[in-house]
């Protein structure tokens, strides 16, 4: 077992593991840690605690300190000249007229850096834009590229269920999502019905796909054959959450429907495997829902490469 403290430097977002050493932390606090790229502020989202040291993927690094009252009075500081920071990096973007789009501006703790936030379909030489932000704010510059994800996590907003995004709430990380979670979860396939606000495919298929995989173990496929109060019939779609199987039968050449809890019928014989085809009105909605999936997988590569 390892003693570990899990520290975020946005909320939300996602939470890394430190080395605590002799300090007692507590949620809520602040404190300042090292990490590859130097010491950053962040705030305590998990008090010590001791995990299986394989649920760590590499060496730990420390927590340097708790945040002095000083280092948080410069923190805010900083983060309220951040919007001025943001309205003259627009500026610059307009007069070097880069095809980028501008997300967010953020202060390291101490001023020491300055980090501009973009997204692009394309690659962006930014050279120049540097210099002259460098020239304006006398400090460090730094412009990274984010995902579509990243970008609409960052400005916020609500989803089709009309609550607000998940990952502007509560959800750390990004997963990447695939067309077959959809499928197993009975979703239409239909992209204006699977893609959230930054256009990929929901979130929340991935961090759902677990628990309808545990329920689907416990029910029949569809096209099994079942027995039923009402005698033998063919399985003809699963409501998964609600566990009940809706069932076809055929009598004196007529077809009916009806349906069961899945505790109340006996499988006589099992599909061996679900349909793996897409079934989709139109060509178009598979091409565009397999670019999706391909932007997404992408997207997961490119953080996975900035993180390391």
């Amino acid at each position: 077992m390892k003693l570990i403290v899990g520290v975020s430097f946005k909320n939300p977002g996602k939470i890394y593991y430190f080395d605590p050493e002799n300090l007692t932390l507590e949620k809520g606090m602040h404190v300042i840690v090292d990490t590859a790229t130097g010491e950053e502020y962040g705030e305590v989202m998990i008090a010590n605690r001791k995990v299986e040291e394989n649920q760590i993927s590499e060496p730990l690094k420390k927590v340097i300190r708790i945040a002095t009252a000083k280092e948080n009075k410069i923190r805010k500081e900083f983060k309220v000249k951040e919007k001025d920071a943001f309205d003259k990096c627009i500026e610059q973007i307009k007069e070097f007229d880069l095809p980028m789009k501008l997300i967010e501006a953020e202060y390291k703790y101490d001023g020491s850096k300055l980090t501009f936030y973009f997204s692009s379909d394309k690659r962006i030489d930014f050279r120049e834009l540097v210099k002259a932000l460098a020239a304006i704010f006398k400090t460090r510059i730094e412009m990274r590229q984010i995902s579509v994800r990243d970008e609409v996590k960052r400005l916020g907003g609500n989803g089709i269920c009309g609550r607000e995004l998940c990952c502007c709430s509560f959800l750390r990380d990004f997963e990447a999502v695939s067309i077959k979670m959809a499928k197993e979860q009975n979703m239409s396939l239909n992209p204006s019905k699977i893609s959230g606000n930054c256009g990929r495919l929901m979130c929340c298929l991935k961090y759902e796909h677990n628990v309808y995989c545990d329920k689907l173990k416990g029910l029949p496929k569809i096209g099994a054959e079942v027995k039923t109060q009402d005698g033998i019939g063919e399985v003809a779609s699963v409501e998964t959450l609600k566990e009940t199987v809706r069932v076809k039968f055929k009598e004196n050449g007529e077809t009916f429907f009806k349906k069961y809890n899945a505790k109340d019928i006996v499988v006589i014989k099992d599909v061996e495997k679900n349909n793996e085809k897409l079934e989709l009105d139109n060509e178009e909605d598979l091409k565009e829902l397999q670019k999706m999936e391909k932007l997404d997988q992408e997207d997961k590569r490119n953080k996975n490469k900035r993180e390391k």
